[in-house]
């Protein structure tokens, strides 16, 4: 009788690293749907950002025709903003600074289309799983938990609805298992009809005698070759941006998120001025 339970002890311990695999298997096919459905999905609704004392609350209408991308992004608290998409053009509205922003998205991500198009690397840094069900927005949903396997980068938990793939909330939280930020919608629909004014700028007919900024992005170095950024395993250079004279904002990937690093020069010198979530970034003056 001993014999047999042990074998069936050591039976149930090897199918374990098996059973593992196939949930962190099953748990990327999840992520690569979540990735999608945000560009392919008809959805409007309000979400919340949460980071420590400070939040925000936003309304986002999303509509696919033909291919075709449409959205509109309103902020409805604090600072008047409105940021209206086409395709890959974006137009970003501030009415108390009277400035007009427009570029192109590049690999500019945000809320609910977080992810990258491709996982391709992901679980050489990251311990993917399947998580609890939970529910968001009145919506019965499942949760997958990315687990850094370093200290260079903070875990990430993700909801979202199983029939569409589309994601509800994400949680970024540190070695602690602590919430660091939030973003999740508070009311969500999936699907159309969409009304067009609830894609047309609400702004754009104020815009007389506002300055309009040409936001400049590449691929390239685009910092003049004056700084060297060391970049920690597992994280990509994406791209810059010259958003006015005197300053720079890189973006890099960690396969999860796209994170930013602003600059700003003066004086003859240059300084960081913010980091994005990311828990390490190397940045030096040649």
């Amino acid at each position: 009788m001993s014999r047999v339970i042990a074998v069936c002890l050591a039976g149930g311990v090897l199918a374990m690293p098996a059973l593992a695999q196939e949930n962190a298997g099953a748990a990327l096919q999840w992520l690569q749907k979540i990735s999608s459905a945000a560009q392919r999905l008809t959805y409007s609704g309000v979400f919340v950002y949460q980071n420590g004392n400070r939040g925000e609350t936003s309304r986002i209408a999303h509509l696919v025709d033909n291919n075709n991308e449409s959205e509109r992004l309103e902020v409805l608290d604090g600072s008047p903003r409105e940021i209206v998409r086409q395709n890959d053009e974006i137009r970003c509205f501030l009415p108390e600074s009277k400035l007009l922003i427009i570029a192109h998205r590049n690999n500019r991500r945000s809320f609910p289309a977080l992810l990258p198009k491709s996982m391709a690397g992901l679980t050489e840094f990251y311990q993917v799983r399947k998580g609890p069900p939970g529910r968001v927005a009145g919506i019965d949903c499942q949760s997958i938990v990315i687990e850094p396997k370093d200290d260079n980068r903070y875990g990430h938990t993700l909801w979202f609805d199983p029939q569409s793939g589309l994601l509800l909330k994400e949680g970024l939280l540190n070695d602690r298992g602590e919430t660091l930020e939030m973003v999740a919608f508070t009311e969500v629909r999936i699907g159309g009809p969409i009304e067009q004014d609830a894609l047309r700028s609400h702004l754009e007919s104020k815009t007389s005698g506002w300055q309009v900024f040409n936001v400049q992005s590449s691929d390239s170095r685009g910092d003049d070759g004056q700084w060297q950024f060391h970049v920690l395993p597992g994280f990509r250079r994406l791209s810059w941006l010259k958003q006015h004279p005197g300053g720079l904002l890189r973006r890099f990937g960690s396969g999860v998120r796209v994170h930013r690093t602003g600059f700003r020069t003066g004086e003859g010198r240059r300084q960081r001025v913010f980091d994005g979530s990311h828990r390490r970034l190397q940045a030096a003056h040649r």
